[in-house]
């Protein structure tokens, strides 16, 4: 006994709700169909992407001549309804494509179009079918089950390739039918009339000019620490970044050649002393010696001179700290034994809480930033809250930075007092002045082009 229609139909449709992917309902419609009305060969075709699954084929290859023939086959046929096909009456196929109907299909075809699209929101686009084709004319009943079945596989497709609602295409979607026109409003009541004037107002939206450049916590007013003499630098007395008071020993310079000569100069100065108190006695009775006390008198001075300058040498090779505060400078171990020249710096000293902000401005970012404009600092090691300051002045100048681009050096006074310490790196936000929306947005791909066309 055969099986009921109505049941088979109930189980397709079971299993096409049950079936775990899109390549499993394509496969259970080209080849469970047969349950319903028998046929021999069934295609599943989509406008989007062609042929899609054949009947027994695992794989259809779409440059074979078959998948090739059966792809100018169904691109030809309605849309609408259910049609039988043949090779007698193609629907606008030309005589080339009706006579190698035979050789690829039996007589009786049948065309199940798709009603609607394959996606979703896409109606009167995209579109597809399925071809069945067998040796028996179809009948009236099995041509309404297969329409149903269709339509019930169509939907689990459908279910299986509903996008996300928030992709691409549902806001696009959802864009084309706020922006469809209104029939029965004029054109300045449009919808899209009405967003386009605001978009256009919204362009003139004044808005600060805001970059962003790296930045970091400076000395404000930080007293330089340079090399007092020519010399090798010996021991340091501090360590970095430690509290020192006014007149506490920062760092020495090797003192044994200076010292050799000291003592050297000073022999020299007690021996020219102990002859001019010998010549000083002949003196009184040899008149001989009293013109030898002139010339022996100015060489005690030079002597002198030098011991003196030789000593003050010495004083000077134990620097001293100029005043309270931190002592900034690298790692000792860098500088000791290191041979430096007078005047080169070798540490600073920085009041406790004297700090202001330096930011480095990339050559393209270099916005009007007049005295005073508000500039926030957002260190690395606080990122949750940001310091207020200044801008106090801008570099005319652009100077090389050690990553080889070239920036203008910023420097901005703290709006009040910071728990932060010198040395902490960031970012700066710079604000300039107000300016349309338009331009904020336009600023750097004008300045892009320019540059390029040389206009």
């Amino acid at each position: 006994m055969a099986a009921d229609p109505l049941w088979l139909l109930l189980d397709l449709a079971r299993r096409a709700r049950a079936a775990q992917g899109p390549e499993e309902l394509a496969f259970l419609l080209v080849n469970d169909s047969h349950a319903l009305q028998p046929y021999r060969q069934a295609a599943l075709w989509l406008a989007d992407s062609g042929v899609h699954s054949l009947s027994g084929v695992v794989q259809p290859e779409a440059n074979a001549p078959y998948v090739q023939w059966l792809e100018r086959v169904c691109r030809g046929l309605p849309r609408d309804a259910a049609t039988p096909v043949g090779a007698a009456h193609l629907p606008g196929a030309d005589a080339a494509l009706a006579a190698e109907w035979a050789e690829w299909l039996p007589e009786y075809g049948l065309w199940l179009p798709f009603a609607g699209a394959t996606q979703p929101g896409r109606e009167g686009e995209g579109g597809g079918g399925l071809l069945l084709a067998g040796e028996l004319p179809w009948t009236r009943e099995g041509i309404a089950l297969l329409e149903e079945w269709v339509d019930t596989w169509r939907h689990a497709w459908l279910a299986r390739h509903r996008p996300s609602p928030w992709s691409w295409a549902a806001w696009r979607r959802r864009a084309a039918a706020g922006l469809a026109r209104q029939p029965g409003k004029p054109w300045w009541c449009q919808r899209r009339t009405v967003l386009a004037a605001a978009l256009l107002a919204l362009l003139f939206v004044p808005v600060r000019l805001t970059v962003l450049a790296p930045a970091e916590l400076v000395p404000a007013h930080p007293v330089v620490v340079r090399a007092p003499i020519d010399g090798v630098v010996g021991p340091f007395h501090v360590r970095p970044n430690e509290p020192v008071k006014a007149g506490q020993p920062l760092f020495g310079f090797d003192e044994a050649a200076l010292q050799a000569r000291y003592d050297v100069a000073a022999q020299a100065l007690a021996t020219a002393e102990a002859e001019y108190r010998q010549l000083a006695q002949q003196a009184v009775s040899d008149a001989k010696s009293k013109t030898q006390l002139a010339l022996l008198q100015g060489k005690i001075e030079e002597k002198r001179a030098e011991a003196e300058y030789l000593g003050s040498q010495l004083e000077r090779a134990r620097v001293l700290a100029p005043q309270d505060g931190i002592a900034l400078f690298d790692d000792p171990t860098e500088w000791i034994g290191k041979p430096v020249q007078t005047g080169e710096r070798i540490m600073r000293i920085a009041a406790p809480g004297d700090m202001e902000v330096e930011a480095w401005v990339p050559l393209g970012d270099a916005i009007p930033l007049p005295e005073g404009a508000p500039v926030s600092l957002y260190l690395a090691a606080n990122p949750l809250s940001s310091l207020s300051a200044q801008v106090r002045y801008v570099a005319h100048e652009a100077v090389p930075r050690p990553d080889g681009s070239y920036a203008y050096r910023l420097r901005a006074t703290l709006d009040g007092p910071s728990d932060q310490r010198v040395g902490l790196k960031g970012t700066a936000k710079l604000s300039g002045q107000w300016a349309p929306l338009a331009y904020w947005m336009l600023r750097r791909p004008l300045a892009t082009v320019r540059q390029a066309l040389g206009l």
